[in-house]
């Protein structure tokens, strides 16, 4: 956040045709809580968020287990591909045999994903497990290469590496880059001696992990997201949790235990988009449940699993009737295994049989798991929609028979589907309140128009019905869907509404996370990144700031009695308040949507005197700007001061808030 002195002055010679703006705020009436978990992060592998992205594994297809066994990889000389290997759910690996000439090369090349990266001066953990299966010795020459070099030598590191004896071994080694290379390779050449030699889980990580993990996460975007100061962390996802079919749904229990054992899972994100294709986006799996966790530990945020409840994706199998597509009512005992399963991984006793994975992966203390999500964008059906009945809820109600026997402290959170509003969603949200969930999960990405006509929505919620959990949501920008400025103001005049019911409204993460500049399928997207930058867009400093910011009680904010929520005679004006009991500040939200600015007298109600405020903007003039990789920090916050006066009934606080802005007031009380 950039520091500079900002006074905020109230000069009617600038705006006198403009009326003034009371923003009455009751400072001496807590309202509801601020529950921790509001503004949270929401993890999907989409646009390569996983492998290739937050996870730090560089090399593609390390296991060899992709449909085409050698994508990713360049194989020369004389290999074969095997299927015999020590890793049951990972059996291929690559055998490289002497080429029959001493300048002959047998070897393989990875292309990493969109190229392998490395920095002047940083370290790289080489390892792999090897064998002779003939016996003796060999030596694998491993390679940073460029290709593209006009130099002698496309090799820019290198470092031998030993391989001896019959049996499968783990070999590492530490490469150091000389410079800084964006699009390099990694090459092994089988040297030396002529000993065959079969090579599987080959792996290349930076040393500079999050926190030093060997099967670690990007540093910068693991550091970007702690940033954020999350409540809650949902993951793995949306759609992948349900999988084109069920054979691809996200199963849980298959990226926990050993990395080089969690088998390969197909990513529905690689096909789903004609015009943005990639045959090669898999889930290794290396980022996985336990690492899940331990982020969330890491963070210091509620950790939100969601499981499968036994439907396939609804908008790719729209008819649930038809055989395979999703689990019948009969059969989904091992589905709610599962269920219960993870919660026993997450918060059993090291001698249960999950709890015990768990330990045996270097966390026996528990993970004090307390949300869990059933199913993402599910669906009933009305006559008018197929006539398939409640296909959803009823899978939702043998999930929650079960999970409350066994764990009633669980808070369980179903969903009201893909929509904000319409036939589906009318059905589903008064089932979530017969079904008595804990919370359910509501998505909408829509245009401009909607967010500034939707300020109120959740003034009118049923307070008696489950809490709300709003796990999906961004402002997309009608023929204009990319991160730019206007889309992010309106996303934080929404929030508006979000804060000032947070009685009703206990969770809030904007989506997606994560998007690669050379993989992505979907914007506009929180934080972008290439193999070597990221920035953070606009909307990720809008969600920050909320985060930093967001108190612990809501406070009374009103103008002519009403919520200032873009009403009719507001002038584009959305705001809330609230109050922070650890430091005594009241924090006033303000967001002028307007082409114009507006004069605000904000009157503090139950504070008297004179005292300092501080003031952090975020504005911009070009609507449609963003930041960008060579440009990280175009539109971002800048903090700054102004006086608040003594009224004669309150503390007074007068500013004239720029056009397009979103301003955040913080008083000492």
């Amino acid at each position: 956040m950039r520091k500079i002195t900002l006074f905020c002055l109230f000069a009617l010679s600038l705006v006198a045709s403009a009326q003034t703006h009371v923003l009455d705020v009751n400072t001496k009436k807590l309202g509801a809580p601020v529950q921790p978990t509001m503004y949270g992060i929401f993890f999907e592998d989409i646009n390569y968020a996983a492998d290739g992205g937050l996870y730090a594994e560089m090399v593609k297809n390390r296991s060899f287990e992709f449909p085409q066994h050698l994508m990713g990889w360049r194989a020369f000389g004389n290999f074969e591909v095997e299927d015999d290997g020590p890793f049951e759910r990972n059996p291929h690996f690559v055998r490289l045999k002497y080429s029959g000439h001493r300048d002959k090369f047998t070897g393989l090349e990875n292309e990493g994903f969109f190229g392998i990266a490395v920095k002047e001066g940083a370290t790289y953990r080489f390892s792999l497990w090897a064998r002779c299966p003939e016996g003796g010795k060999s030596t694998l020459e491993v390679s940073f290469v460029d290709n593209d070099t006009m130099g002698e030598d496309q090799r820019f590191a290198t470092v031998n590496v030993e391989i001896s004896g019959k049996e499968w071994k783990k070999y590492t080694a530490t490469l150091k880059s000389p410079r800084t290379e964006p699009k390099g390779a990694l090459r092994i050449f089988l040297a030396g001696d002529k000993a065959t030699t079969d090579l599987e889980h080959i792996s290349l990580f930076p040393t500079d992990t999050w926190k030093g993990r060997e099967n670690g996460m990007r540093r910068d975007l693991a550091q970007a997201l702690f940033d954020m100061h999350p409540g809650v962390f949902r993951f793995p996802g949306g759609c992948i949790v349900e999988g084109t079919d069920l054979s691809t749904r996200y199963q849980w229990k298959n990226s926990v235990g050993p990395v080089e054992n969690r088998p390969l899972n197909e990513n529905r994100w690689h096909y789903t988009f004609g015009h943005r294709f990639y045959p090669d986006y898999f889930q290794s799996y290396g980022l996985g449940f336990f690492e899940y966790f331990q982020l969330c530990e890491d963070f210091g945020c509620e950790p939100l699993p969601v499981i499968s409840c036994g439907l396939s994706c609804q908008f790719q199998n729209p008819d649930p009737t038809k055989p395979g597509v999703h689990v019948a009512l009969d059969d989904l005992d091992g589905y709610i295994q599962d269920a219960l399963d993870l919660v026993e991984f997450a918060n059993g006793p090291v001698d249960s049989k999950w709890g015990k994975v768990r330990a045996e992966m270097g966390h026996p203390e528990p993970f004090n798991l307390k949300f869990l999500g059933v199913g993402n964008e599910q669906w009933d059906y009305d006559e008018a929609h197929g006539g398939y009945g409640p296909v959803f809820t009823e899978r939702l109600k043998k999930f929650n028979a079960a999970l409350r026997a066994k764990y009633p402290n669980l808070k369980l959170i179903g969903t009201t589907g893909p929509n904000s509003e319409g036939w589906d969603f009318d059905l589903l949200q008064p089932r979530m309140k017969e079904l008595k969930v804990d919370l359910y999960d509501e998505h909408y990405y829509r245009n401009e128009k909607w967010f500034l006509s939707h300020g109120l929505r959740y003034d009118s919620y049923d307070r008696k019905g489950p809490r709300v959990f709003a796990g999906e949501y961004a402002c997309h920008g009608d023929g204009k869907k990319w991160n730019h400025f206007e889309t992010s103001l309106y996303e934080a005049a929404h929030m508006t509404g979000i804060e000032r019911n947070a009685d009703i409204v206990h969770m809030a993460t904007y989506a997606p996370l994560f998007a690669h500049v050379e993989g992505w399928q979907w914007r506009p997207d929180a934080i972008w990144f290439d193999n070597l930058r990221s920035f953070k867009s606009v909307s990720y400093y809008v969600q920050q700031l909320y985060a930093t910011n967001k108190g612990t009680h809501v406070l009374p904010l009103t103008m002519n009695g009403k919520p200032v929520a873009g009403q009719a005679g507001q002038d584009g004006l959305f705001a809330s308040s609230v109050f922070d009991k650890q430091t005594g500040e009241v924090i006033v939200k303000v967001v002028n949507t307007s082409d114009a600015p507006q004069p605000l007298s904000i009157q503090l109600q139950g504070m008297t005197g004179t005292r300092n405020a501080q003031i952090i903007t975020l504005t911009h003039v070009g609507m449609d700007d963003e930041n960008t990789l060579d440009n990280p920090e175009k539109i971002i916050p800048v903090e700054g001061s102004c006086q608040v006066d003594a009224g004669k009934k309150a503390s007074l606080l007068l500013d004239d808030i720029p056009a397009k802005t979103f301003r955040i007031y913080k008083i000492k009380k």
